[in-house]
């Protein structure tokens, strides 16, 4: 494997996206749509209905799960706890931005008919995937940072004193760094797999968001205050999430049939 022909395969995967702009209009929408229920529910919300958070004490014993947190005042420890639930939607925002694109990542090839002449280069199967995957997931990843990086602004010029300062800990690293990166890298290679053996690109979109269910039922949950995961918690799932990326990356490779996906799907 060299970097440089999966850097080649990436600028064509980034070429063919500068093309169709409008792909990543889903993930600019749902980023848009993520940071303004979070400040709708946490900022606007108590401010249109004259009721502070901190009046509501089923939010603040829920707000007592993320532990003591003796220097923020009623409405700042309600407003981390929301400010860390909405975290977790930012995590699904690669993964549905991204989806699409590597639903398509074979089968489109194979419809736009640039897949034979792509399989007769010297790139083996791993480079070729490997480049697919990191192809849908970059681009999606950097509108979902901009994302983050409007949403910890917000929370520092909105939030209450001290709010930002508790989000910056080991379990909110451990979400952002370990478990969103893993969690789509899993969907996306999960999408590619498909991709390479079916015919239709919704069929790999339909399986490869399927990781959004566990997120959706960890999110309800936390809301609910049924379950709070800590940051060793959440590192470890996220290193299991990386090792059957891996395994997917294997599984991927080993069928991967070049000469048969061409001659059944001609």
């Amino acid at each position: 494997m060299t970097m440089a022909r999966i850097r080649a395969l990436l600028g064509k995967e980034f070429l063919d996206l500068a093309r169709n702009r409008t792909a990543l209009l889903p993930v600019v929408l749902v980023t848009i749509l993520t940071l303004v229920t979070a400040f709708g529910i946490a900022i606007v919300l108590p401010i249109m209905t004259g009721h502070a958070l901190g009046e509501d004490t089923e939010l603040l014993k829920l707000s007592t799960l993320m532990g003591v947190q003796d220097e923020l005042s009623g409405d700042g420890r309600i407003q981390l706890f929301l400010f860390q639930q909405f975290l977790l939607l930012f995590l699904a925002i690669p993964i549905t931005g991204a989806m699409a694109l590597a639903a398509h990542a074979i089968v489109g090839e194979k419809q736009a008919r640039t897949l034979e002449p792509l399989l007769a280069t010297p790139i083996t199967t791993f480079e070729l995937l490997i480049a697919k995957v990191l192809g849908a997931l970059l681009p999606t990843l950097g509108v979902s940072l901009t994302g983050l990086a409007v949403y910890f602004l917000g929370v520092a010029l909105f939030g209450e004193p001290g709010v930002l300062g508790a989000m910056a800990s080991t379990r909110t690293a451990a979400l952002l760094l370990i478990v969103g990166p893993a969690s789509a890298l899993v969907s996306l290679q999960s999408a590619i797999v498909i991709s390479s053996r079916v015919n239709d690109p919704r069929t790999a979109q339909q399986f490869g968001v399927m990781i959004i269910i566990p997120l959706s039922v960890l999110l309800v949950a936390q809301f609910m205050g049924t379950v709070w995961l800590s940051a060793t918690s959440l590192a470890l799932i996220g290193l299991g999430l990386f090792g059957v990326w891996m395994l997917l990356t294997v599984f991927s490779v080993a069928i991967f049939e070049r000469e048969s996906i061409l001659t059944r799907w001609r």
